[in-house]
């Protein structure tokens, strides 16, 4: 299993839903980095089920770090984090009734029974727990040399959002104090609505999340395999549930004209700057000062309580299932503090590559 991104700073997953715990290892941070206890809590709690709205699954995320922070600082060697599994029910679920569009199969057909499938095992929600956990180191990291990152949701069900506003500093800033990850009261209400109903149906609600990263410098990023975009669809497509990802305009502007979708270029106080933003700050795979954005596409829970059709890939015979257990109508609120964090991964892999990994330890005035 490949379970390790990145090239110069590293993060590698281990764990498994209803194992002894879940956490994540990271590698190639710069030594000294302030380590804010505070504000990794407050993003494990953004992830965490805590409504009607999210799974009745309640983990208390009690994390550890065993390595690689002393004195409330990295120490620059590996960085190791731990969170039990504290409420876990595996007799909800039954081996060999394949869930539709859950991983059971495609993961029997690769392990061949040897995988733990308990709770969808490692291919499980619970471990984008220490993934939430170490991306709160980075995103720390990033705002001590003046890069920020946000996620809201733009839709969900037939529930809008309004966009960030081209340059996004100030909704970005917004999105760090709001209890629901929108721009607008009235969308956090809409979209609430919008899952609310998907549960009493006993269904479930995907939608379109928007990211921004703010302050980012130009010049970062390489030409074809390691461009910024292709680095952030790799690790964006690693969390389940991720089916589209676009950039900018993305596929609604792109069939337009190169008159209106080409972003005009001005100096703005000694500084190159685009009038639009409509290619998501990003040109020949590299960034160019402006914000980058992109939009993803995050399907429905495929858990349900409405019966459904499937195999019993043990027997070799047809069946049916209704799912029991405790399962979110929708994961699209509880998805955007790990879109931040994978972002924050790829950015800080990044940042280490082009000026050396002692770049981000600037921000802590080292």
């Amino acid at each position: 299993m490949k379970n390790t991104f990145g090239q110069a700073v590293t993060l590698t997953l281990f764990g498994e839903s209803h194992g002894a715990a879940v956490g994540a290892v990271l590698d190639g941070l710069a030594p000294g980095l302030p380590v804010d206890g505070d504000f990794l809590r407050r993003q494990l709690s953004r992830r965490r089920p805590t409504t009607a709205l999210d799974t009745a699954r309640q983990e208390p995320d009690n994390y550890q770090i065993l390595s690689g922070v002393f004195q409330g600082r990295t120490t620059g060697t590996p960085l190791t984090i731990v969170i039990p599994n504290e409420n876990t029910r595996s007799g909800d679920y039954t081996y060999g009734l394949a869930r539709p569009s859950h991983a059971d199969y495609a993961a029997y057909c690769k392990y061949h029974g040897y995988e733990d499938w308990r709770g969808g095992g490692h291919f499980s929600g619970r471990v984008t727990a220490p993934l939430v956990a170490a991306g709160a180191i980075l995103l720390s990291a990033l705002a001590g040399v003046g890069v920020t990152v946000g996620t809201h949701i733009l839709r969900c069900g037939d529930a809008w959002d309004r966009p960030f506003a081209d340059r996004a500093a100030a909704d970005v800033a917004a999105l760090q104090g709001a209890d629901f990850p929108t721009l607008t009261d009235e969308a956090a209400q809409a979209i609430s609505a919008a899952i609310l109903a998907a549960r009493e149906r006993q269904d479930s609600v995907g939608g379109i999340t928007q990211t921004a990263v703010c302050g980012l410098p130009a010049g970062v990023g390489e030409p074809w395999f390691d461009s910024v975009e292709s680095l952030l669809s790799h690790a964006v497509f690693s969390i389940g549930g991720v089916k589209g990802i676009e950039f900018g305009g993305g596929f609604s502007a792109v069939c337009g004209y190169g008159s209106d979708f080409n972003d005009s270029l001005r100096m703005e106080n000694g500084r190159v700057v685009t009038e639009t933003n409509r290619n998501g700050g990003v040109n020949g795979g590299i960034t160019n000062g402006m914000d980058v954005v992109f939009q993803c596409a995050v399907k429905p829970t495929p858990s349900i309580g409405q019966p459904q059709q499937t195999v019993d890939f043990l027997r070799g015979e047809d069946a049916e299932l209704t799912i029991h257990g405790r399962h979110d109508p929708a994961i699209i609120r509880r998805i955007c503090p790990v879109l931040d964090s994978v972002t924050a991964l790829v950015l800080c892999d990044l940042l280490t590559q082009r000026f050396g990994t002692d770049y981000l330890a600037k921000g802590a005035g080292l």
